[in-house]
């Protein structure tokens, strides 16, 4: 089979196109004013670009109600969560952490690489929908616990924590809390005026602005060690020469969310679910109904290898991703759908549709009609299901 010239992109929780709105904004910042931000007493261009800098701070910490002092630019997610839990970590006299199973890599790893060093890590058991269980986190707790990292929503299966409790328990029990809010931020209210949270990951690769830009909310009062050592950029907390371009583009895809689309967003989530849950016997959803992000849909297709139904989706022009392990340069099952108490053979067949800005329901409908067509054909040479009626 040839592949298609028309391409149905649902993997949008690992990167999004870039919206041309917010690469015009970008362009100057490349092109004309391309300084960097320097002192109030250098020249023009670098004002400008301290401007430009001070300016993006500004509209994204907005969307979070918070003090634009209170925010620092990363490269990224990955760098944002390494920052908060070794930052927290080094400086701070507890050398407990606690975080839920199914955080993503960055936390997860940074946790080990912590753990490696000789700080204790507490994993937190999440149940069937990847909530976490507040009984076993109050009880974590303990004198020497210094931070409790619990994301806000899950990258595979769209599960949305409540950080509303979570945060009160960590702010009762006087330890810092940070979130992961790199698939909820600009898709669900995050508001520091009213939670207690003190360090939050914010990433702009996932809301349709540009790659190797993110943030940190850091409360204020809030302490960390430096990781990136050389300059005193970003409140001497993360040296190098800030990525202006990157922020501006921040800023506008920010700016550029609203909740009309984040409907949108949902409506297409349930349609896809419904469609296919409805169509393709022997499906599990994996995740809750309700709680999840407005973008994600996770299924497992049983008696088939979600490698199998990737390549195959890919080969009629849909990009999906999947938990199997032949997908991972780790060959390890996917942990979140361990987490949940699934077996290698969900982990293997589950599919993640994640859905963006530039999908409409006519791509849901066909996604559906190719997906069901694909697992027809793939179960009827599958060793999997014998003995089975699929």
């Amino acid at each position: 089979m040839q592949m298609h010239e028309e391409r149905i992109y649902l993997d949008n929780s690992a990167s999004t196109r870039v919206d041309e709105r917010v690469v015009e904004a970008m362009k100057p910042y490349m092109l004309d004013t391309y300084a960097v931000a320097t002192s109030d007493f250098a020249y023009t261009m670098g004002i400008e670009a301290k401007e430009a800098l001070k300016e993006a701070r500004e509209k994204i910490a907005e969307k979070l109600n918070a003090d634009s002092e209170e925010l620092i630019f990363t490269s990224g997610a990955t760098e944002s969560s390494n920052l908060a839990l070794k930052g927290v970590m080094e400086k701070s006299n507890g050398d407990h952490i606690v975080i839920s199973k199914i955080e993503d890599f960055p936390v997860l790893k940074s946790a080990q690489k912590l753990e490696k060093k000789g700080y204790e890590v507490t994993y937190l058991d999440v149940d069937e929908e990847g909530f976490v269980d507040m009984e076993q986190l109050k009880d974590s707790i303990k004198e020497d616990t210094a931070l409790v990292s619990v994301q806000h929503a899950n990258q595979e299966i769209g599960t949305v924590q409540n950080i509303e409790e979570i945060s009160k328990i960590c702010e009762e029990e006087g330890v810092l809390y940070h979130t992961d809010a790199t698939h909820t931020f600009g898709r669900l209210p995050l508001d520091v005026e009213k939670l207690p949270i003190d360090l939050i990951t914010l990433a702009s690769h996932t809301i349709h602005g540009p790659k190797g830009i993110g943030a940190l909310y850091i409360r204020d009062g809030t302490e960390l060690q430096k990781q990136m050592d050389g300059g005193f950029q970003e409140n001497n907390l993360r040296a190098g020469v800030e990525n202006i371009p990157g922020a501006v583009g921040f800023a506008k895809a920010v700016e550029l969310i609203d909740e009309e689309e984040n409907e949108r967003l949902k409506q297409m989530r349930d349609s896809l679910i419904e469609g296919i849950m409805s169509e393709i016997p022997h499906t599990v959803l994996n995740g809750p109904e309700e709680k999840r992000t407005p973008q994600n849909a996770n299924i497992t297709f049983q008696y088939v290898e979600g490698e199998s139904i990737t390549l195959h989706l890919d080969m009629r022009g849909i990009a999906v991703s999947t938990g199997s392990a032949c997908f991972s340069k780790s060959l390890e099952a996917s942990h979140v759908i361990l987490g949940i108490g699934g077996d290698h053979e969900r982990a293997h067949g589950s599919l993640r549709f994640t859905f963006g800005r530039f999908n409409d329901q006519e791509e849901v409908d066909k996604v559906i009609e190719e997906t069901s067509e694909v697992i027809e054909k793939l179960r009827e040479i599958s060793p999997l299901g014998e003995g089975e009626e699929v």
